[in-house]
């Protein structure tokens, strides 16, 4: 599916402007935690054993991880009735708030368009009330189109190594940093540090986006 261009249309970047574009699930929001409390409460489990997400759920007591069909309902039920029950990041929206005061900040995530405000509640909440963009699909020409109408630097922090290839293909100039906010999920995220700076933690991972910035 197409990027829903209407959200990117109205996103006004001033032209000289240093970028952050930032995601929000394991960046900005610990998603993992939310949605395997959301599930529990529906009779299965979360069992962080790989960087997935569909084949991390579990009936109690069953060694094969739910269908995927299954799976994917339960996602679009937490898009429905659980999204805003999620924990913020640890350091994220102080990280933000600085950066901001020198940089534009717009937040480009992927999630289904029935959880939109959920998720607009969700930041404002928390204290990333910045212009989001609701994607679907790879995010490097959403970037790519961003990161034109600045002059300025651009960075882009995403935990999906696939996102991250897909700006580095895209857009080549901007910045990249791979997050991974929750820490059951470190050892198993698959990265590339020859491509994309991984930092796991907000005040390490602003600092080296500052100096991104100022470079």
């Amino acid at each position: 599916m197409e990027p829903r261009y209407n959200d990117l249309q109205a996103c006004a970047i001033s032209p000289a402007a240093p970028l952050v574009i930032v995601d929000v699930d394991e960046v900005l929001a610990q998603f993992m935690r939310g949605f395997g409390a959301f599930i529990e409460r529906h009779g299965f489990e979360l069992r962080v054993d790989r960087f997935a997400l569909f084949q991390n759920i579990y009936r109690p007591g069953e060694t094969e991880h739910l269908d995927l069909i299954a799976g994917k309902a339960l996602f679009d039920d937490f898009f429905r009735d659980g999204a805003d029950d999620l924990l913020p990041a640890l350091g994220a929206a102080d990280a933000l708030a600085d950066l901001s005061t020198h940089a534009e900040v717009v937040i480009l995530t992927n999630a289904p368009e029935h959880g939109r405000m959920a998720r607009i509640k969700w930041l404002k909440t928390h204290g990333f009330d910045y212009p989001l963009i609701i994607n679907s699909g790879p995010k490097g020409p959403p970037a790519a189109e961003l990161a034109a109408r600045t002059s300025g630097p651009a960075v882009f922090i995403d935990d999906l190594l696939p996102q991250l290839e897909s700006v580095a293909e895209k857009a080549p100039r901007v910045g990249r940093f791979q997050m991974v906010s929750d820490e059951r999920l470190r050892p198993f995220a698959p990265s590339a540090p020859d491509r994309h700076v991984r930092i796991d933690e907000w005040p390490a991972l602003k600092a080296a986006i500052e100096e991104r910035l100022s470079a």
